[in-house]
């Protein structure tokens, strides 16, 4: 008779089989396994999709989450609500949900009106900004939290500051199949009669193949006709990003060392009755795994409770498992110690039966209908806890209390404006204008552009293509002999002049610190820190403050990686000191500012301090920055309300006319910009309010009422004139518009999902 619960109805959310991953696997295992052992609970699915299509998911799947989309996040909290469903059951890992460290998770969590149970498939001890973020939240969403080894609940009290009373220790689950001699499996895969060693999982460069590859040779010698099998495909991301190089690389080692008679490889994703045929042939299971910072591995689950002898690295989770004589640790990264321990086990019959026994009878515990029972019995206690404590009960929010609504990003026009030299610089209407050719400093926007998007999750293969296209042109536009950047190039792909503007010099040299700054760019951190190493020293002699800022701006995000160059931090003191002076004999009285003209590009003066102030701890700078940027907004601040930017038709020159128009972009983009670093730095709620302000004065809420982006193209208008709008859609424009965008998005995932900004 199978067990009661008082749990009706309960949504598993995470990634799900047919998708290709190890948490795919365990939710499905989880979810069948709860289902078979409580057959009058309803089990239902959201599963997060990480490609556009989803997979053909079978039919306890209810709605899908698209990876990046904050927005699907939102609604499957509403879709969880409405269903009435007693409990969600999260499988947390940092890498299947979108936003910095999986932080969209935290937007849906927050939302929900029942009791959550996650369970934490990875507990770093040395967590980045971002990941410490979204643990706390994610503690503080939890009503409890399931670790499958004593190392996570004791990572849970010491780090993440967890009461011990709201963590369940449930080991991972694994198939119960019977003790059974490894001889019986081994005919069906062609090697009766020869030892077989097994490693299986999602193959990538942290499993450490190559080390049990050095480590045949030895045990070649004394058993010759071992058999080592690398069961598994390609972990999908890395074939995505480098194909089957690192396979390709481990046959040609293979090839190598002369171990290739010895060695199989089995690209593919199996299936578990498969996989337990496979597990069944092994006499030794093998982990070389590479680094100690794994607290669950699911294969060493499976391998150790089908009664496997194992062989691993001392990782976490091994360490555990295999403590007592259930297993036999090597060091990390010794070919001689897996072989010695190999051929020892082979060697040693009786020690090796008596290790699968010892392995054998614990993992009875492990078997999937405990771990269920187990899964029940903590939802259950969830559910009296969250009875206990009280929750809203009403899914509904008001207009207030829902995130604004953004264009949906639209690229069509920026790949339009760009071809393989980079992006042009204007438009004649929405029609790229050639004659005008390119510029360094559109170029070098374009590329941070293309990193903010990668950054928000919105890779693909054309963003990543335009991005070092944009790169390539910062590099063309380099001369490596004056140490200057090159702005203007015709279209016929010649430059028009031997030295750029020092702003545009600022502008390369802040995308490039970007791209320095953001991980996963490979290749292209390289080329940028070499660029920006040689083009820095001579920006400490510039004399535009723009080119300060946006030089300054390029250093914080540089030394966000590279923290110790020495000259780097040198010239940002120099430059912060440079723009205090600035202030320091412009301002006076009722005139806050940098110089004796508000003319273009302003607000990247405060922003440039207030980051300065957040990353040298500098109260001074921030202050500064946050003074000026206050006394700015209120400039650009019409009578009904709406962002006025300071026109380029005249500007504003202390104790003059302000000029009402031409209103560029750019301005509206840069006041985005410096409102949002504002509220980084002060979780000053007034800040964001400037900040939508400004955006939609693209939209709209401007003096003309008329909308500055085309939403048919993805394009933006040059300006606003004093009885219309431009009808050319230029880089510039385009650009600011979509960087505006892009931070606006950033800022709204940040709301969302924390309580507070990140404190840089």
């Amino acid at each position: 008779m199978k067990t009661p619960s008082a749990v009706r109805k309960i949504a598993f959310l995470a990634d799900y089989l047919p998708r290709k991953c190890g948490i795919a696997t365990f939710t499905t295992d989880l979810r069948c396994a709860v289902a078979g052992e409580f057959p009058a609970v309803q089990c239902l699915v959201v599963p997060v999709n990480d490609r556009a299509g989803g997979y053909d998911y079978p039919a306890e799947v209810r709605f899908e989450i698209a990876e990046q989309d904050l927005s699907s996040y939102l609604r499957a909290a509403d879709f969880l609500n409405i269903t009435g469903v007693d409990v969600v059951c999260v499988q947390h890992e940092f890498g299947i949900y979108g936003g910095p460290a999986g932080s969209h998770l935290l937007a849906l969590l927050r939302d929900l009106r029942m009791p959550i149970v996650t369970t934490l498939h990875t507990i770093l001890r040395e967590p980045n900004a971002d990941q410490r973020r979204v643990m706390r939240e994610l503690v503080q969403l939890s009503t409890r939290l399931v670790v499958m080894a004593e190392r996570g609940r004791e990572f849970l009290r010491e780090i993440y500051r967890t009461p011990e009373a709201k963590i369940d220790l449930i080991p991972h689950g694994i198939p119960d199949m019977p003790f059974a001699d490894p001889n019986y499996f081994k005919d069906e895969f062609g090697v009766a009669g020869r030892p077989v060693v097994l490693t299986f999982g999602l193959l990538s460069p942290n499993k450490g193949i190559e080390h049990a590859l050095r480590a045949l040779p030895d045990i070649i010698e004394e058993f010759p006709g071992v058999v080592y099998i690398v069961l598994g495909q390609t972990h999908p991301n890395l074939l995505r990003d480098e194909g089957e190089a690192y396979r390709l690389g481990l046959e040609r080692l293979a090839k190598d060392l002369g171990v290739q008679r010895n060695v199989v490889f089995f690209n593919r994703f199996v299936e578990l009755e498969e996989l337990m045929r496979f597990i069944g042939a092994a006499d030794i299971y093998l982990t070389p795994y590479l680094t100690e910072s794994q607290i669950t591995s699911g294969t060493l689950a499976y391998a150790f409770g089908a009664g496997n002898a194992v062989v691993s690295t001392p990782y976490w989770h091994a360490q555990e498992l295999l403590a007592s004589e259930r297993g036999k640790l090597v060091p990390f990264g010794d070919p001689p110690a897996i072989a010695e321990a190999v051929v020892g086990l082979l060697r040693d019959e009786p020690l090796r039966h008596s290790m699968r026994k010892n392995a054998y009878r614990m993992g009875r515990d492990m078997v999937w209908s405990r771990t269920a029972q187990r899964y029940v019995r903590s939802f259950e206690q969830a559910q009296q806890e969250h009875s206990f404590v009280g929750r809203k009960t009403s899914p509904i929010k008001t207009l207030d209390e829902q995130p604004g609504q953004l264009p949906e990003l639209k690229l069509d026009h920026l790949f339009r404006m760009s071809d393989s030299t980079g992006i042009f610089q204007h438009a004649s209407f929405t029609v790229p204008n050639f004659a005008e050719g390119y510029c360094t400093d559109d170029n070098a926007r374009a590329l941070v552009l293309t990193l903010m998007l990668q950054k928000l999750g919105h890779g693909s293969p054309e963003i990543t293509s335009r991005a070092a296209t944009y790169a390539a042109f910062l590099n063309h536009a380099f001369d490596r002999t004056s140490r200057r950047f090159r702005n203007f190039m015709s279209f016929d792909r010649r430059w028009l002049e031997e030295v750029g503007s020092e702003d545009c010099h600022g502008h390369a040299l802040w995308a490039l610190g970007l791209c320095v700054a953001q991980a996963g760019q490979g290749s292209f951190q390289m080329l940028a820190a070499d660029l920006f190493e040689q083009a820095l020293p001579v920006a400490a002699e510039f004399t535009s403050p723009r080119a300060w800022a946006f030089t300054l701006i390029g250093i914080d995000e540089y030394l966000s990686r590279l923290g110790g160059d020495r000259r780097a931090n040198q010239i940002r003191d120099s430059l912060n000191a440079k723009l205090m002076q600035r202030y320091a004999d412009a301002a006076s009285g009722d005139w806050r500012w940098f110089e004796d003209v508000v003319s273009y590009t302003n607000a990247k003066l405060p922003h440039a301090l207030i980051l300065s102030g957040c990353c040298t701890e500098d109260a001074r700078l921030m202050e500064t920055g946050l003074e000026a940027l206050r006394w700015l907004v209120e400039v650009q601040t019409s009578a009904d309300g709406s962002l006025r930017p300071v026109g380029s038709n005249g500007f504003y020159t202390r104790g003059g006319e302000r000029a009402l128009f031409d209103q560029q972009p750019i301005e509206a983009q840069v006041t985005v910009s410096a409102c949002i670093e504002a509220y980084e730095a002060t979780a000053d709620m007034f800040w964001v309010v400037e900040a939508r302000r400004a955006f939609e004065w693209f939209l709209g809420r401007n003096d003309l009422g008329l909308a500055l982006y085309d939403s048919s193209t993805g394009g933006c208008r040059d300006g606003l004139h004093v009885d219309r709008v431009s009808q050319n859609e230029g880089a510039e424009s385009t650009l600011a518009f979509l960087l505006a965008l892009a931070e606006m998005q950033a800022l709204q995932n940040t709301l969302t999902s924390f309580k507070e900004p990140s404190g840089k």
